[in-house]
């Protein structure tokens, strides 16, 4: 039988920016999805918070999702009907927190982000950096226990994707936003404290950024890709 991930075991503390990487097929998004609860895992136990998400009922889950994390994924899935301002505090809105305090939110999120200037702009009226950062501010928005990366720079061009990698690590830093991020990108990876690295369905080993500079840990990120299979054109 095929197995996906096996025997996976690992522990993102609170205020850690950690990354997953590892060669394509090697099941960085299944174990994503898996704790995001969009699949359910066939042994085995996830806890977020200090709550078991394999246990939950789906209107558990719902309610989970909506409260204790952020999604940020390549693609935006920015509604086009909808203003900056609005797709941000869509999460709020849903949870029907009062719109003084939506507005208070959404602003000062989107300061951190750097696109106050363009709250009341249409997604197809702004820059694909600066929709990403819209995504990312609405994954926030809600200080969520747990932040969800997918490929969020796949679909940017260099200063895009340093802009937003810039803010992620800044609200990191000051907020303590708990971030675990999915890339083929060693670049990504290098703004992270530590990566994880998956080979055929396991962890293989980790590495900690410590004192190194960020340009020694995206060097030492790229020579441990090589080690287990990936080369510098499936992550660059």
């Amino acid at each position: 039988m095929y197995m996906a991930l096996d025997h996976i075991d690992l522990e993102v503390n609170e205020g850690e920016f950690v990354g997953i990487m590892g060669p394509s097929g090697a099941g960085k998004t299944t174990l994503l999805n898996i704790i995001s609860t969009i699949d359910t895992p066939t042994s085995g136990d996830i806890i977020i918070d200090g709550q078991s998400i394999v246990r939950m009922k789906e209107e558990q889950l719902a309610l989970f999702r909506r409260s204790k994390l952020g999604f940020v994924f390549q693609d935006y899935n920015l509604l086009d009907s909808l203003t900056v301002r609005e797709n941000i505090a869509l999460p709020l809105a849903l949870s029907h927190v009062k719109a003084a305090e939506i507005d208070e939110r959404v602003v000062r999120i989107a300061k951190k982000f750097g696109i106050d200037p363009i709250l009341d702009k249409y997604p197809y009226q702004i820059s694909g950096g600066q929709k990403q950062r819209c995504a990312a501010s609405r994954a926030m928005v809600s200080n969520p226990s747990l932040i969800l990366g997918d490929e969020p720079t796949g679909a940017l061009d260099s200063k895009s994707a340093t802009d937003l990698l810039e803010s992620m690590k800044e609200l990191n830093e000051q907020d303590r936003v708990t971030i675990l991020l999915v890339t083929h990108d060693a670049f990504a990876s290098s703004y992270c404290q530590r990566v994880l690295f998956i080979k055929d369905g396991r962890l293989f080993t980790e590495l900690r950024k410590e004192d190194l500079t960020r340009k020694q840990f995206f060097n030492a990120i790229l020579n441990m890709l090589s080690s287990i299979g990936g080369g510098v054109s499936d992550v660059i």
